[in-house]
């Protein structure tokens, strides 16, 4: 990965959104649920104040608002503070 977040953020992958058809309809992209969960791909240093807890391969839960989407080899990808994570799944 040649994205290496700074301080206290990290880049997440978020996981795919679900695909849901309603009575033969299909529901265009722009209308799905954004996933709130994905995938710790890479990770900051920390700061001085907030020791780095969150670490590579981790699955996390995030605020639906939370993050900045940013595209990189045809793979989108959100890059959010540590602390707008808001729990990671065993």
């Amino acid at each position: 990965m040649n994205i290496k977040p700074l301080a206290d953020r990290v880049l997440i992958e978020p996981a795919p959104a679900e695909t849901k058809t309603v009575g033969g309809i299909i529901i265009p992209d722009t209308a799905k649920e954004k996933p709130l969960q994905g995938t710790v791909v890479a990770v900051g240093k920390g700061t001085k104040d907030e020791e780095m807890v969150l670490k590579e391969g981790d699955t996390v839960l995030y605020g639906k608002y939370a993050g900045t989407e940013v595209e990189y080899e045809g793979k989108k990808y959100l890059i959010m503070r540590q602390s707008d994570v808001v729990a990671v799944l065993a």
